[in-house]
């Protein structure tokens, strides 16, 4: 039977995925051997939450780490990906919570160790939907390496980190302002918090009454018996300690170190000079100072010795420090605050005030500032080598300018607070107890005081932030604190790919903890990918309708598409604008390249390894770009150029092979006079090229190129098996490169003029030039594909179409193929029609309404129309000329 008979007309990459991943996974294809030789490449997963589910940044950044791990693997490298997934401590409790709430049920009811019961199973049921996702994906995890951040192996390194930082004095217990969840009852890290933008509030201002009048020196004789301030936030009022002014301020400096009389509650405090916290520009110059609910008045209070006064419950209700709006949820106190204040004559009005509201990440609440007792990580010793191995490039951030977002944040670092008020994460290892008071902290679970031996203790409620354990992800997941096999042979890691977004969270926190507990940098590159953003370049988000769903994609045309589609839109330091028709040409160029491969098979069953060869120049052409196309994607791949390699692998594919190098070698297949020898070297030629060709997208295209090696003369086995092309196989050849793309030249002039003047493409038609040397072994090539009929020697005679390539000048004699005076006259109009076009788009491109107010990506375009314009006129104008 033919090869043509075996091969499906259209590629059903559905069917291809459901066949070859469970393979590729059973044959171990995926899996590392440390014992293995080959240079040691490493990736361990950004591990999605546990909760999560495939979105198209999980997408974007698994599809590059894909492409990575795979030609490393093809290119003799030992290379491991490590995938696994995150416990997601308040995100999980938070599912758990309310599935049991649906129930009639309260965690705090049933107890915490019957909680834990209900998540471990919900996590056994539904936890790994995210892993069979990315399999859809067609990533190439070694599954049987598959870590979870609470497993047994990585709790165990957790607890050694914990007790080994404490034993070193760097993590302790201490009253601090964090960020309060009063609905998830816990202390939030920055990343749980989300800054709702633009939200529309009020800032309210009222009067604090001074304790005694004082004289106004900006007004002699008059008194001064208030002082003015305003507040987004009224009800805190109930906790403030003092009003704040600039030392520098004429209008208060005086009152400094007078007092303030509380008009609800009747005690007094200070007005205290700060030059740090006040700006006297801003406002009334005069700010309210509640240092247990504030960030910046904790550090006020600090400076001068304030008390702190907690107002809050944790459930967000005022306590007793409420006065007489105990028990009143924070925002009903809002108001009864304003009016009380608005009944004893101290309201001053209020303005329009847009903000960022800090809300929580999971509850949607907003967030409370509030002192509390917690357990922090100092972070200054830490923070200085991991700041040491980005400066001298031990880690290198890729695009280097993400180097100065990891630098403001290290250079600016504040201890860690790593205890959370959960159940679901990994329990703190530390034990009180409640006959001397002690802490013992511990690496197995404690049984008695490890001060008095008193065996009344009680271990610690609060979880470590999730953070805390994936902070060691690089190393845990390896075996650490054990030096196995894996930890010797795979760390450091090459390369994390991860979003901007976190470079704060896990990838500074994971340099600090690899440099502190394996003396060397986890990894050497970070790779920082942009946003996939919709195609207005505006974030997608749920509330505005505009998420993509990457499995719908996939649904739609398959997982090769789908990631050549992102691969090639992912440019370093822009962000990726989704484009639906983009991703459907991708779709279109797999088909493409299957036709062409339909085409090959036809020919490729008489093609004889052995046989006597005779290469063309199309032949030695092909070949050369191959190698040059293997350059190209090796350096994209090499450089995080990811869009770079994409591009390539696009234009040689679609341009050079199909659109040119089959056409080219038609008449030589199809002829009945070639000899057999260039039939042979035709069909080498195609084998040769395809085989470089597959592999060669093979780490952007898997389940495609797997397709068509399976199914390629001269392959056995899986393409997971085959080494990645090397361009040295393929050597330059500068005399096919200049002989050919002269040819080429020839045939697109051409096919533009018949274009412009709308020749029939059947007609046929001469060149004369005076050395038609350059084209005398491509009459085949110049008949098929630009119906030119005979090349003569001479000189422009009559009306002709005129045309230059690389200085030599070429005509097409036009008297007799067409109505010279008709065509002037349609050209006439075609041109003024044209020129109509380009100035409509000029003048919108003119319109600084337009161009201020429209989205980037529509302006571009609008450019790229009048660039197209601008050349489509010319070319016309160029052709009239020639009639002259």
């Amino acid at each position: 039977m033919a090869l043509i008979d075996d091969l499906p007309k259209n590629y059903d990459p559905h069917e291809a995925a459901s066949r070859y991943y469970p393979e590729w996974e059973a044959a171990g294809y995926f899996s590392a051997d440390p014992a293995a030789p080959g240079e040691p490449y490493t990736i361990v997963i950004p591990p999605p939450n546990v909760t999560g589910s495939l979105h198209m940044g999980h997408a974007l950044n698994n599809t590059l780490q894909d492409v990575l791990i795979r030609y490393k693997r093809m290119d003799g490298y030992n290379a491991l990906w490590v995938p696994g997934t995150d416990h997601a401590g308040i995100a999980t409790q938070w599912v758990v919570e309310r599935q049991l709430q649906a129930k009639g049920l309260d965690r705090r009811e049933m107890g915490r160790e019957a909680f834990l019961e209900h998540v471990w199973e919900w996590k056994g049921e539904s936890g790994g939907i995210i892993t069979d996702q990315l399999r859809r994906l067609g990533v190439s995890c070694d599954w049987r390496r598959e870590r979870f951040t609470m497993d047994a192996g990585l709790s165990r390194a957790v607890r050694e980190v914990f007790v080994q930082y404490y034993e070193q004095g760097l993590i302790y217990r201490a009253e601090r302002m964090i960020n309060w969840d009063p609905v998830g009852l816990t202390a939030l890290s920055n990343l749980e918090v989300i800054n709702e933008e633009n939200h529309q509030t009020e800032i309210w201002s009222f009067a604090y009454p001074l304790a005694e009048p004082a004289p106004d020196p900006t007004r002699p004789g008059e008194m001064i018996t208030e002082i003015v301030v305003a507040t987004t936030r009224p009800e805190t009022m109930l906790g403030d300690t003092a009003v704040a002014v600039h030392p520098e301020d004429p209008r208060y400096a005086h009152l400094i170190g007078k007092n303030v009389h509380h008009p609800i509650l009747g005690r007094e405090f200070p007005i205290v000079g700060d030059a740090i916290l006040v700006d006297p520009e801003f406002g009334t110059g005069a700010v309210k100072v509640t240092p247990a609910h504030d960030f910046n008045d904790f550090d006020v209070g600090k400076r001068h010795n304030l008390p702190f006064i907690d107002i809050l419950n944790d459930d967000g209700t005022l306590n007793e420090n409420g006065g007489p709006f105990t028990g009143l949820d924070r925002f009903e106190a809002r108001k009864a605050v304003k009016k009380r204040l608005s009944e004893m004559g101290l309201d001053r009005g209020a303005k329009p005030h847009t903000m960022a509201l800090p809300r929580s990440e999971r509850s949607g609440t907003p967030v409370e500032p509030r002192i509390s007792t917690q357990w922090f990580l100092n972070m200054e010793p830490l923070a200085k080598p991991a700041l040491a191995a980005v400066e001298d490039g031990r880690t290198k951030f890729v695009p280097k300018q993400w180097e100065n977002t990891y630098f403001a944040w290290m250079r600016d670092v504040r201890d860690w607070c790593i205890s959370r008020q959960l159940w679901w994460g990994h329990q703190i290892p530390a034990w009180y107890c409640d006959d001397c008071a002690e802490i013992t902290v511990s690496r197995d679970d404690a049984t008695v005081c490890g001060s008095c031996g008193s065996t009344n203790i009680r271990q610690d409620e609060d979880v470590l932030d999730t953070w805390f354990s994936s902070a060691l992800w690089p190393f845990s997941t390896l075996g650490w604190p054990d030096q196995s096999a894996d930890l010797k042979r795979y760390y450091p890691t090459s390369v994390i790919i991860t979003g901007f977004d976190i470079i704060f969270f896990w990838v500074a926190r994971m340099l600090f903890s690899g440099l502190h507990f394996m003396d060397e940098v986890p990894f050497s590159d970070v790779y920082i990918h942009a946003l996939v953003r919709d195609e207005h370049g505006a974030k997608m988000s749920k509330t505005k309708g505009n998420v993509v769903n990457p499995l719908t994609v996939i649904d739609k045309i398959g997982a090769d598409a789908f990631r050549m589609t992102l691969v090639a839109m992912a440019a370093q330091g822009r962000d990726v604008l989704w484009n639906e028709a983009r991703a459907q040409g991708y779709e279109k160029f797999q088909n493409k390249i299957w036709q062409a491969f339909r085409f090959a098979s036809m020919h490729l069953d008489d093609w004889d390894p052995a046989a006597e060869v005779e290469l063309s120049a199309y032949d030695h052409w092909i070949l050369a770009r191959t190698g040059e196309a293997i350059r190209q994607v090796r350096a994209g791949f090499d450089g995080y150029k990811f869009n770079d390699a994409a591009s390539e692998l696009y234009a040689f594919t679609w341009d050079e092979l199909c659109d040119w190098y089959l056409e080219f070698c038609k008449g030589t297949l199809y002829s009945e006079t070639v000899p057999e020898a260039r039939k042979q070297a035709a069909r080498q030629t195609l084998q040769t090229v395809f085989h470089a060709l597959l592999r060669l997208m093979h780490p952007i295209m898997p389940f495609f190129s797997e397709e068509i090696w399976r199914h390629l003369p001269g392959t056995s086995g899986s393409i997971m098996e085959a080494s990645y092309p090397d361009a040295e196989a393929f050597p330059a050849d500068p005399t096919a490169l200049a002989e050919v793309a002269t040819l080429q030249a020839v045939i697109t002039e051409v096919r533009r003029i018949r274009s412009d003047m709308e020749l029939p493409r059947k007609l046929p038609l001469n060149i004369v030039t005076p050395d038609p040397s350059v084209l005398t072994h491509h009459g085949e090539a110049l008949r098929d594909l630009a119906g030119i009929q005979a090349v003569h020697a001479g000189q422009r005679v009559g009306a002709c179409a005129t045309f230059v390539v690389q200085g030599t000048e070429f005509y097409l004699p036009l008297e007799g193929a067409i109505d010279i005076d008709a065509e002037r006259i349609r050209l006439d109009k075609v041109i003024k029609g044209a020129a109509k076009d380009l100035g409509f788009l000029t003048k919108k491109l003119a319109n600084t309404g337009f161009t201020s107010r429209a989205p980037a990506a529509v302006v571009a375009t609008i450019k790229e129309k009048e660039r197209t314009a601008k050349d489509k006129l010319a070319r016309l104008e160029q052709a009239r000329a020639s009639l002259s």
